[in-house]
């Protein structure tokens, strides 16, 4: 399956940001979803998941500004993100497995991120 994210830029600290991740349509609805992020020299983290059964999961430093969702039709895996801080400047990337590794990064498939920076 092939993951493509979009929908990053510049963003006033406070403010919203919404990314999406197009699949193809290989990565069909029987895949766990998931967002993570990453900044250099640290580990890719974990903010969002989504399973099968569309069961949602986050990250503690996200819970009530993050809401993770998908357009089955659309073959679209979305975050909506709000209240953004200038720490969670990061590279954020879309990830999709047959197997739900939760936060861990081992997805089988990834896309090649999309930059999200946020300003004070």
């Amino acid at each position: 399956g092939q993951l493509v994210e979009s929908g990053g830029g510049s963003v006033q600290a406070g403010g919203p940001q919404r990314l999406s991740c197009l699949a193809s349509a290989s990565t069909d609805t029987s895949y766990y979803m998931a967002w993570f992020r990453q900044v250099p020299g640290k580990e890719r983290e974990g903010v969002a998941t989504i399973s099968i059964y569309g069961r949602t999961m986050y990250a503690d430093s996200v819970k009530g500004r993050f809401t993770i969702s998908q357009d089955k039709a659309k073959n679209t895996l979305y975050l909506q993100m709000n209240s953004l801080k200038p720490e969670e400047t990061a590279m954020y990337y879309c990830a999709a497995d047959r197997s739900d590794w939760w936060f861990v990064a081992k997805y089988n498939y990834w896309g090649r991120g999309t930059q999200v920076t946020v300003s004070s």
